[in-house]
């Protein structure tokens, strides 16, 4: 284990953090809530808001894990301030030199994966970060480490916040100026806030929404009810490891996005296409005859086949209509039922639900 060093600019540093006024305060819930958004778009168990005192890492936000603070010498969080302007990643910190020794590593809680996104204040000074850590190894993208860059933003403005409301307290003369700032900043927060909340409904490398979703779409169609139920088709690729095996996952991957385009335009204004995960996709057919979800799976089932991949793709579907009375779940476990009859009866093809 390798100690952190004191940045150059320690004094000022410290100066910049006592200044926001928000060590040892109460918990908040707009802190909670952005660790909860990190924790989601990164697939994490564990996360917090950190702020690297003197001599100590403080919580202001904790998830996973209980305390208050830990030693500073032990704190991941005191490496990720020696770079103001860069998020650190560490995918395994048993082959990290910084972290293989650090107790949190050898012991509860296991660290293995963290990503750090540095809290600057408005002179740009490292004040701790927004971090989220899991025990299981693994790797950050593109997409959720801009996402976790653009949280860390946010805990910045709510410090800034912060700051506001007390000057708000002691310039009541000032008073309509002040809150014009602040619901410029709330304003801010909140689109951002929307714009976050988007990612974490849609699916990163398609496009298409995901899992979550989904289920929030079948139910609201479910609880809209109609003369016509809605009908629910999972849909997944022939042997698409063979695909990744052979021609690698950058193949694999291109598969998969073409698929979602031709899925997107099928049913664009008709319903809603999701990535189920891996390489099987679901269609939600509101109010759609069960004859009518066929044909249309059909045709999907022949456009999959003259996909511009330059590799013979097929797909088989289980398709099934909700029944009055039974969970939206019990649905898909009828679909995905009747998709493994399809690839028992040889695969690229289409199988109703009994």
């Amino acid at each position: 284990m390798i100690k952190p060093p004191m940045p150059v600019n320690e004094s000022e540093r410290v100066a910049a953090l006592q200044r926001y006024r928000i060590l040892d305060t109460d918990r908040e819930q707009e802190f909670d809530d952005l660790v909860t958004i990190a924790r989601t778009l990164c697939g994490t168990r564990m996360g917090a808001v950190t702020l690297i005192d003197r001599d100590r890492q403080w919580f202001k936000a904790l998830q996973g894990l209980e305390g208050v603070q830990t030693p500073r010498d032990e704190a991941f969080c005191a490496h990720t301030i020696l770079k103001p302007k860069e998020l650190t990643v560490v995918e395994d910190a048993r082959h990290d030199p910084r972290f293989s020794g650090n107790p949190s590593v050898l012991g509860d809680p296991h660290i293995r994966f963290y990503a750090g996104a540095p809290l600057l204040s408005s002179d740009g000074h490292a004040l701790g970060s927004l971090c989220v850590f899991d025990s299981t190894p693994r790797v950050l993208d593109d997409l959720r480490a801009e996402a976790l860059r653009a949280l860390s933003r946010q805990v910045g403005k709510l410090l800034e916040m912060r700051v506001l409301r007390r000057e708000i307290d002691h310039h009541q003369s000032e008073h309509d100026w002040y809150e014009a700032r602040l619901a410029e900043y709330y304003q801010q927060l909140e689109q951002m806030n929307l714009e976050l909340s988007e990612q974490t409904r849609t699916d990163p490398l398609t496009g298409l929404p995901n899992r979550r979703a989904l289920a929030a779409a079948l139910s609201e169609a479910v609880e809209r009810g109609g003369a016509v139920m809605p009908a629910v088709a999972i849909v997944d690729i022939d042997h698409f490891k063979m695909v990744n095996d052979i021609h690698g996952h950058g193949e694999g991957d291109r598969v998969l996005t073409e698929l979602a385009a031709a899925l997107r335009a099928q049913f664009a204004g008709r319903g809603m296409a999701a990535r189920f995960g891996g390489e099987e996709f679901v269609i939600l057919m509101p109010e759609t005859p069960l004859a009518q979800a066929e044909l249309q799976c059909q045709y999907l089932r022949e456009t999959v086949a003259m996909l511009p991949v330059g590799l013979p793709v097929t797909v088989s579907i289980g398709l099934a209509a909700h029944r009055p009375g039974e969970t939206t779940q019990q649905t898909l476990q009828r679909a995905d039922a009747a998709l493994y009859q399809a690839k028992h009866q040889g695969r690229d093809r289409v199988v109703l639900s009994g």
